[in-house]
């Protein structure tokens, strides 16, 4: 049995005081605080500052775990990329030409595939790692506890295997519920019903991306029910299920606002990077788009841009679906038990 069961205990909240002499019930005590977060109902903001909170209280930890994670990732997808395009000349066409025939379209995707087949695997690996060991970390700055990254790992290390399959099936789905809606367009346009199969198309892609959003949030819980509660995939999905049933809007826009932050951070960071850019090597043409110095500058880029905004993302994402346990479960009140026992 884990600290994080799947179980609640019911709300056992007492009431305040009645009439009699006292006209007036005593004011509710505030909610304990042990960490970054007070042990109740959280409101979006709360969710957010807890999110950036650990960051801070926990830097070296968070940041540790991100930056390793991006460094290697984001080298291992500059030398790939690098070496992959040395030889290959369909992308630099494409981008010296006017007017593109299919041909070199379809040559130049298939390029960019291959490159693809070895950067994702790469890619996937370090945020498995990453998604998990920050969700420990952020476990534990809810309590008031440090983690290390040695503890961070000694209690993921276990879970890989089951986040790993998480990070397949989920895409999987959401990418396929994404094509589905594209597909009868994609088929008229084949069959030479070209106004038909473009008004299909793009009817069929707004249902698509509504069909993948309603499974991305269905499944966003998944990875710290796994992590947090040592479930498997399957229970793990369902559990997130269970867990976003009532409250979709409300994770769909504390999430989609996480992203808007990500998608600031990296802009403020890629300013500057941009204008070293331009100092270094000018105005781009189409040759520099995979040439070395473009390639390590914009993995440098992606690399500060990954170790800041994983803890972010991470951190909402584990405080959601501890605020939607408490909600349901009286989590808070395991919580209080928990960081009591700890001091």
């Amino acid at each position: 049995m884990n600290d994080w069961g799947s179980g609640g205990n019911g709300w056992g909240r007492a009431g305040g005081g009645g009439w009699g002499n006292t006209p007036w019930p005593p004011p509710t005590p505030p909610a304990p605080k042990p960490g970054v977060i007070p042990l109740r109902p959280l409101g979006v903001g709360e969710i957010l500052d807890g999110a950036f909170t650990t960051l801070r209280r926990h830097w070296r930890t968070a940041l540790g775990i991100s930056l390793a994670v991006a460094v290697v990732t984001q080298t291992a997808q500059t030398v790939v990329t690098g070496l992959w395009f040395q030889d290959q000349s369909a992308l630099a066409e494409l981008g010296r030409e006017g007017t593109v025939s299919p041909r070199e379209l379809l040559d130049a995707l298939k390029e960019g595939m291959g490159a693809l087949a070895l950067i994702i695997p790469v890619s996937l690996i370090g945020s498995i790692v990453a998604a998990a060991m920050l969700t420990v970390v952020v476990s534990r700055a809810v309590l008031g506890r440090p983690a290390s990254v040695a503890d961070a790992w000694a209690s993921t290390r276990a879970q890989l295997v089951g986040m790993t399959g998480l990070f397949l099936v989920i895409p999987l789905l959401i990418t396929g519920a994404f094509a589905v809606g594209l597909l009868p367009g994609l088929l008229l346009i084949g069959a030479g019903a070209e106004a038909a199969g473009v008004a299909a198309f793009l009817v069929g892609g707004v249902a698509g991306l509504a069909g993948a959003a309603c499974l991305w949030i269905r499944y966003c819980l998944a990875a710290p029910t796994l992590v947090l509660e040592k479930q498997g995939v399957k229970a793990a999905m369902r559990r997130s299920a269970k867990l976003v049933q009532g409250a979709w809007w409300r994770i769909f826009g504390i999430q989609v606002l996480a992203i808007l932050i990500v998608f600031v951070a990296g802009a403020i960071v890629e300013m500057p990077v941009m204008v070293i850019k331009l100092i270094l090597m000018g105005e781009p043409t189409a040759d520099d788009a995979t040439s070395w110095p473009t390639l390590i500058i914009n993995g440098i880029h992606a690399t500060i841009t990954s170790a800041l905004t994983l803890p972010i993302t991470a951190g909402v994402t584990a405080l959601l679906y501890m605020d939607q346990r408490i909600r349901r479960e009286s989590l808070d009140i395991e919580l209080a038990r928990a960081a009591a026992e700890g001091q």
